[in-house]
């Protein structure tokens, strides 16, 4: 599979932001399209990358389960389902997006978490970067994968909170099944430099408070329109390349 990035991180920390200055960084770097996974149930990502799925994968399980989604000649339920998993793959310029939406309700998704997990194996292999925003808990991610991570991006704010998250996201991680590589914190919003150290997880650096991308955030507007030469996207240039710098 392509080369895997996670984005995890409390809400309001700035995750998201930093995941579409990280994809808008990667398109290039691969003969491969970027594949940019929204595995949080907020899905914001897609607006921030100025593109606007259609659906969610979390839409059509629901759909496999209350039969909305009718298989064709030949095939099954669950093969119409894998099927409709790739058709709702939302297509821009340099990178593909995929929107999980909201975990699971009360009902039984087994079935159609086994096709989702090989279908999202399958499709990884396609690009040459993964990157996926997670929630904090990053339960899309644990529940939908068996396959590796490269390295996992903590972002937190350069607060007392943001260093116990940090160290809460790592113990987690060990806790999930999956191998995860290298691990590194994020410091976000900050106003000042920010020299924090933190036990057994590595600094990729400081994206300071940018009043560009607060602007455009407020008119909901991509951050592709973002300056290559303002504060957070050099940031955040020098931070992919410590986390490529194998």
């Amino acid at each position: 599979m392509g080369f895997s990035i996670a984005i995890s991180g409390k809400g309001g920390t700035g995750k998201t932001t930093l995941s579409a200055m990280l994809v808008r960084l990667l398109i290039g770097k691969s003969p491969q399209a970027v594949l940019a996974v929204d595995a949080d149930p907020n899905s914001c990502l897609g607006i921030t990358l100025g593109v606007e799925p259609e659906t969610t994968i979390a839409n059509l399980r629901d759909d496999v389960l209350k039969q909305k989604i009718e298989p064709g000649q030949g095939i099954g339920k669950l093969e119409a389902f894998g099927y409709a998993c790739q058709q709702s793959l939302t297509e821009a310029n340099g990178f593909d997006l995929l929107t999980m939406g909201r975990p699971e309700g009360p009902s039984c998704y087994c079935a159609a978490n086994n096709t989702l997990r090989a279908f999202l194996s399958q499709l990884s292999a396609s690009y040459g970067y993964v990157l996926t925003d997670n929630e904090a808990g990053m339960e899309h991610l644990s529940r939908r994968t068996n396959t590796d991570i490269n390295v996992l991006v903590i972002v937190a704010e350069p607060t007392k909170v943001g260093v116990v998250t940090a160290h809460r996201i790592l113990e987690l991680t060990k806790s999930l099944p999956m191998s995860v590589g290298r691990i590194g914190v994020v410091w976000s919003r900050s106003r000042k430099q920010v020299d924090l150290k933190l036990d057994g997880i590595s600094v990729f650096g400081t994206v300071p408070y940018d009043e560009a991308v607060f602007e455009l955030a407020v008119e909901g507007r991509s951050l592709f329109e973002l300056s290559k030469d303002s504060a957070a996207m050099k940031a955040a240039e020098g931070i992919l390349n410590r986390i490529l710098d194998n």
